[in-house]
C-alpha cells in the first residue's frame, strides 16, 4: 500500500513535470529563444497566497535565513527539472525490490 502511494505520487509528479516542460517549450517557440520558468515564478502565478504563507511559515518555524539561501535556491531551478527529480526519487522509493532467485541466490 505504501509503495502504491509513492508510485502514484511519482506519476503525478511526472505529469506535472511534463506539463511544465510543454509550457516552457511553447513559450520558447513563441519567443524564438529558450525560455525556462523558475519554480517560484510558476508557484506565484498559480497561488500567490500559498507562496507568501509558506515563506512566512518557514521564516517563523525554522529561521529567517532558511528561506532566502536554502529554499530560494531550490525554487530558482526550472520547475520541470524539480518535479522530474522528485518523480525519480519517489519512484525509487516505491519500486518493488528485485527478486533474489536464480543460480547464486541464497535459499
Amino acid at each position: 500500500m505504501i509503495r502504491f502511494f509513492f508510485r502514484l505520487m511519482a506519476t503525478i509528479s511526472l505529469a506535472v513535470a511534463v506539463i511544465m516542460a510543454v509550457l516552457d517549450a511553447t513559450r520558447s517557440i513563441a519567443a524564438d529563444q529558450i525560455v525556462v520558468t523558475a519554480l517560484s515564478a510558476s508557484w506565484q502565478s498559480v497561488s500567490p497566497g500559498s507562496y507568501a504563507a509558506s515563506e512566512a511559515a518557514v521564516s517563523e518555524v525554522l529561521a529567517p535565513y532558511a528561506w532566502d539561501p536554502v529554499i530560494m535556491t531550490l525554487l530558482s531551478a526550472p520547475g520541470f527539472a524539480v518535479f522530474l527529480v522528485l518523480a525519480l526519487l519517489l519512484y525509487m522509493i516505491g519500486r518493488r525490490p528485485e527478486r533474489r532467485t536464480g543460480r547464486f541466490a541464497p535459499i
